[in-house]
């Protein structure tokens, strides 16, 4: 999302939360693409790796399953809601 200062954009803003956070994005992009290798998931394969227990960090072949991109996101949309303390419905 981007960031807003008086309903524009703010650049400046946005490129400074880049600097910042590449690192750790960098880290999390790397661990994304362990899994799927793990997995046996291939480039165009529509099956997401999946973590069990909800860290994405953690690529034990034990944590890891394939789980239909759609299942995985809206997976992920519930956790978001309730980390608000919203319901999620199914």
């Amino acid at each position: 999302m981007p960031y807003m200062t008086d309903g524009k954009r703010d650049y400046k803003k946005e490129l400074a939360w880049e600097k910042r956070n590449k690192k750790k994005r960098v880290k999390q992009r790397a661990s994304r693409n362990a899994a799927r290798r793990k997995l046996g998931l291939r480039v165009g394969d529509k099956r997401h790796a999946a973590h069990k227990n909800d860290n994405a960090m953690d690529n034990r072949k034990s944590n890891l399953r394939p789980l239909s991109a759609k299942k995985n996101l809206s997976k992920e949309a519930c956790k978001k809601r309730k980390k608000h303390g919203k319901k999620c419905t199914k």
